[in-house]
């Protein structure tokens, strides 16, 4: 693999473009340890969608959300620009829960990746290499978890490699893939 838009930005400004980005007002975010084995530098937010009144961290740190919840982290490795295209590369993990109505559709899953691609564009996010998969899934309770009935849920698992010098543009099209994911409108409560 050739090396595409090489960036000459330092991994502190990109890594402080996804701290100051403008996140969805929906979402209730923190900045958590980043996987130590992937890149020698990264950095990790994770988000939990709000509705109603605000929720925060849950006694283990997490983020307790019911609606909707994810992680994006942002890795720099320059030995790994051959095979990332560039020396930074995000991954991002998103899932919310569906109604059991939508969970059954046979395109959803092309849906929740249709929405990742907008959310990209939409915030101007220059990327390469995108990759990943959407999964639904249905379940039925039994025995002592009959009475929680039927359930559904949709996960996006994807990374890409960033291009250009605006990091912040990502991390807010995560923002808005978590809410569109949960339900709400595009855009809405920016």
């Amino acid at each position: 693999m050739a090396r595409i838009g090489l960036q000459s930005v330092d991994f502190e400004v990109a890594a402080a473009q996804i701290r100051g980005a403008r996140l969805r007002s929906e979402l209730v975010t923190q900045e958590i340890p980043a996987p130590e084995r992937i890149a020698p530098r990264s950095i990790a937010m994770a988000a939990g969608v709000a509705r109603g009144p605000r929720r925060g961290l849950s006694p283990d740190g997490t983020i307790d959300s019911h609606y909707g919840a994810g992680r994006i982290v942002l890795m720099h490795d320059p030995e790994s620009a051959e095979e990332w295209g560039a020396p930074f590369r995000i991954v991002c993990f998103a899932q919310a829960p569906l109604e059991v109505e939508i969970g059954v559709d046979p395109f959803i899953s092309d849906v929740a990746w249709s929405w990742l691609v907008d959310a990209l564009d939409s915030r101007g996010a220059e990327y390469t290499y995108l990759s990943g998969t959407a999964t639904k899934t249905l379940s039925s309770g039994f025995g002592t978890l009959e009475a929680q009935g039927d359930a559904a849920q949709i996960e996006l698992r994807a990374s890409w490699t960033p291009l250009g010098a605006d990091f912040g543009a990502h991390a807010e099209a995560w923002s808005e893939l978590l809410c569109l994911l949960a339900g709400l409108p595009h855009g809405a409560g920016e």
